[in-house]
């Protein structure tokens, strides 16, 4: 495993950290409590250090789990996790007051919430789940934020943007008060590199780059007849035509960057990776297998240039959350 600095954090956090919105279950049908116990762990034996969850992931059921493994190992473990906004919509809707969805009483008593279920005093970064521009001048998430830091509650504090608005948070970067950013960033999808990465790199903010996989759409696995569970959130992500779709975008970038630079899904880790405003990438890994395919990626370095400018013939942009 790599490590880099977490922004000015001064953490230094493992290149692959934990994606944990799957193993909380009930969006992600299918994961099992002792399949993910064993992935968790296998992850941090072979060098992982950060783990990213969230209060909403199966109703606080993610963070559980990550607690009872987190507690019980020697190693130093960074753990992030986010709060829900309070009217529960995702993503922030223009022209909704901020006192609807992050008022100041709402973002302590998440925290306190979140810190019960990981059985932890502290949490290491928390994180606004959704974000508006319109939030940046209140004084409600700020004064949350100082207080939360002074209690000795959160270490750092984070915004997770709204899916595909990376530049939603130039602004509330300028504040000074946001240690971290967490943002879609993949082959599909990098518009967080055209204005956010630079702010993050001047400014020395970190940043987590999520859904690096698309939700499975880079990994080469779906096919048209693909099938999930009844419940599981990828049957709409995925619906109708879509997977036909997926399936012929990820043979094209397979059959252009060939097998010499690893699996699909590690072609996708390794192009977060090759950018250097970013501090760790989160994919989502429920199982043993995927923990070790994805914790090799390290060792492979960052993607040769050749390979990254291909890749730029293969941004595909689109929005599957909302129109699912």
């Amino acid at each position: 495993m790599r490590y880099r600095r977490l922004g000015r954090t001064g953490l230094d956090v493992s290149e692959i950290g934990y994606g944990a919105w799957g193993i909380g279950g009930m969006m992600w049908v299918g994961a099992e409590d002792q399949e993910s116990l064993r992935a968790l762990h296998r992850a941090i034996d072979l060098g992982v250090n950060f783990i990213d969850t969230a209060l909403v992931y199966g109703d606080g059921h993610s963070e559980k789990l990550v607690g009872e493994v987190v507690r019980y190992r020697s190693e130093p473990i960074y753990v992030a996790t986010k709060v829900p906004p309070k009217n529960m919509l995702w993503p922030a809707r223009p022209g909704i007051s901020i006192d609807q969805v992050f008022p100041y009483r709402h973002i302590l008593q998440a925290t306190e919430e979140s810190l019960r279920h990981l059985r932890l005093e502290r949490v290491d970064l928390q994180q606004l789940h959704v974000w508006s521009p319109e939030f940046t001048a209140s004084e409600e998430w700020r004064r949350a934020v100082e207080d939360l830091k002074k209690s000795g509650k959160v270490r750092y504090f984070g915004i997770s943007a709204n899916d595909y608005q990376p530049a939603s948070l130039l602004d509330a970067l300028r504040t000074g008060l946001i240690d971290c950013v967490q943002v879609i960033y993949n082959i599909y999808d990098p518009r967080a590199a055209d204005a956010l990465f630079p702010l993050c790199q001047q400014l020395g903010v970190g940043v987590i780059a999520r859904v690096p996989l698309d939700e499975g759409g880079l990994t080469g696995r779906i096919t048209p007849e693909t099938t999930f569970p009844n419940g599981d959130f990828r049957n709409r992500y995925f619906r109708g035509e879509r997977r036909r779709q997926v399936w012929e975008h990820a043979r094209k970038l397979q059959q252009a960057v060939g097998e010499a630079h690893g699996t699909l899904a590690q072609v996708a880790l390794r192009f977060c990776l090759s950018h250097p405003a970013v501090s760790t990438v989160i994919p989502g890994m429920r199982s043993v297998p995927n923990v070790e395919s994805s914790c090799a990626v390290p060792d492979m370095g960052p993607l040769p240039a050749d390979i990254l400018e291909e890749l730029r013939r293969h941004i595909w942009i689109r929005d599957f959350y909302s129109a699912a």
